[in-house]
């Protein structure tokens, strides 16, 4: 029983995610499998090494984020390469985990954490079930996101715009956790999503 976790920045994905697993669902982190595959010794790392050259390493072989941050930042095409690296294989490795946990687990919820699931195109590309998004109204965001990262109104709101618009997301989703008012209600609407799949 595969899943899509999706929200907007400052929504509180990572929150609901946190929520599910302790609960029991299994989670495949998009996040997480992005930062494992340019480890020391990956594929993806050499590849990366090759196409932008020693600068965009640390000292210690590991992957310099900044460097490579600054170097893809703006160029369209360094980018675009950037992605033809790392997206096969961190879609490869998503792949894998959910078939893993479906056939170890078949009666388990597993739950795909992705951040730009839509952007992605990926809520096409995967046999999802159904969609989760996580909510919180534009306001909302942008006031966590200023205060979680330390930034003015106009830098959030760039960030803000440089994604899906929330709402619309809203509208895309199968099932919408509003993420706007206390934990305790978020985790009220967590267990009641639970106990409809037979999960809890």
């Amino acid at each position: 029983m595969n899943v899509g976790l999706t929200g907007g920045i400052a929504c509180g994905k990572s929150t609901v995610s946190g929520m599910l697993e302790a609960r029991g669902a299994a989670i495949v982190d998009a996040d997480r499998i992005a930062r494992d595959v340019v480890q020391p010794g990956q594929p993806a790392l050499a590849d990366i090494r090759e196409a932008f050259g020693d600068e965009v390493l640390l000292e210690d072989g590991t992957l310099n984020r900044k460097a490579l941050g600054a170097v893809v930042f703006g160029d369209e095409a360094a980018r675009r390469k950037l992605e033809s690296i790392l997206h096969p294989r961190i879609r490869a490795e998503m792949a894998r985990q959910m078939a893993e946990w479906n056939e170890r687990e078949p009666g388990r919820l597993v739950v795909v954490d992705i951040p730009l699931l839509y952007e992605s195109g990926l809520d096409k590309r995967f046999n999802f079930e159904e969609i989760v998004v996580v909510y919180v109204p534009r306001e909302v965001q942008l006031e966590r996101l200023m205060k979680r990262d330390g930034l003015t109104t106009e830098a959030a709101e760039q960030r803000l715009d440089a994604q899906m618009p929330i709402e619309r997301k809203k509208e895309l989703a199968d099932v919408v956790i509003d993420n706007s008012g206390t934990l305790e209600q978020t985790e009220a609407q967590v267990d009641a999503y639970l106990r409809r799949k037979g999960c809890l």
